[in-house]
């Protein structure tokens, strides 16, 4: 359910009087964004007429759309919320993004926000960094930058990271290169580098590591990444990532992105990671492509 103001309004929310989104401009707003309701019809997104400071359970925060879950509570919080087009890009819009100043499960930070995702406890439970920016951050591996998000498990331990560079991890297979080329930068509700609640590794993602499998019967397998066709149609190839998970019962690998897995139970399976060389001139490639 949805409708579309045609003048000024406020409604009343769990973050006070907001007035909803009802004129437009010939860049960023071109049309008027409808307000949408849960099924129950309480609201679900509302986008703001203007810049608007909006109390949050991480601080007040100048807020263009925020989205709420069906009981009313805050779920989301943008701070832009400007609509990308051929006359407005990315960079237009980074140009309004300024530094936002949040208390997360992290301590206080002020980074540039595309949003805040909050549970209806209010506990945050992640946040995507603006394209381009990085965060530092303390993990049971230690400091690591992460680009894209952070996300937070509801008691506020790390959940998950998206790494801003290679960087080294231990896991149940070894020291593995955390990295992945293909992450986009949309939401930071999951990442390619998951903790488990005890702090181990139990997701990655690596265009820089192999991985050997000696079994019990003595075979032996190899995961590594692999190349596809360049996105670029330029007739390059490509690294895909290859992607691990480990729990109590061993690993889980695949080598493509939406691909089979394959499971190795830790009893019959060893483990060892290996560097990945074979990807370097290819890496340099896929960061210079312009398409």
């Amino acid at each position: 359910m949805s409708c579309t103001p045609t003048g000024e309004v406020l409604l009343s929310t769990s973050c006070g009087a907001l007035t909803p989104q009802y004129t437009t401009d010939d860049l960023r707003r071109r049309t008027v964004q409808a307000i949408s309701f849960h099924s129950t019809g309480m609201l679900r997104a509302l986008p703001l007429e203007r810049p608007t400071l909006v109390s949050t359970p991480a601080g007040t925060i100048s807020a263009e759309l925020v989205t709420f879950h069906p009981d009313g509570s805050l779920c989301r919080v943008f701070p832009l919320n400007g609509k990308l087009s051929g006359m407005w890009t990315q960079e237009d819009e980074g140009d309004l993004a300024r530094p936002v100043r949040v208390a997360t499960p992290l301590g206080v930070i002020e980074k540039r926000l595309i949003g805040l995702y909050f549970d209806p406890r209010g506990r945050l439970l992640s946040l995507t960094l603006w394209p381009g920016d990085t965060l530092d951050v303390p993990t049971p591996q230690g400091m690591l930058t992460a680009r894209v998000g952070v996300a937070f498990r509801p008691d506020g331990a790390l959940r998950s990271l998206e790494p801003a560079k290679p960087q080294a991890v231990t896991t149940p297979a070894g020291r593995i290169m955390a990295y992945d080329l293909d992450a986009i930068g949309i939401c930071g509700d999951a990442n390619s580098l998951e903790f488990a609640p005890d702090g181990g590794v139990a997701r990655v993602r690596t265009n820089l590591s192999r991985v050997v499998a000696q079994g019990a019967d003595g075979s032996r397998r190899v995961f590594e990444p692999e190349l596809r066709e360049s996105l670029c149609g330029d007739g390059d190839r490509e690294i895909t990532p290859l992607q691990l998970e480990f729990d109590a019962a061993g690993a889980r690998l695949r080598t493509k992105i939406n691909g089979d897995w394959t499971a190795l139970p830790g009893d019959r399976w060893q483990l060892r990671a290996e560097p990945f060389v074979a990807q370097f001139a290819t890496a340099i490639q896929r960061l210079s492509c312009s398409c």
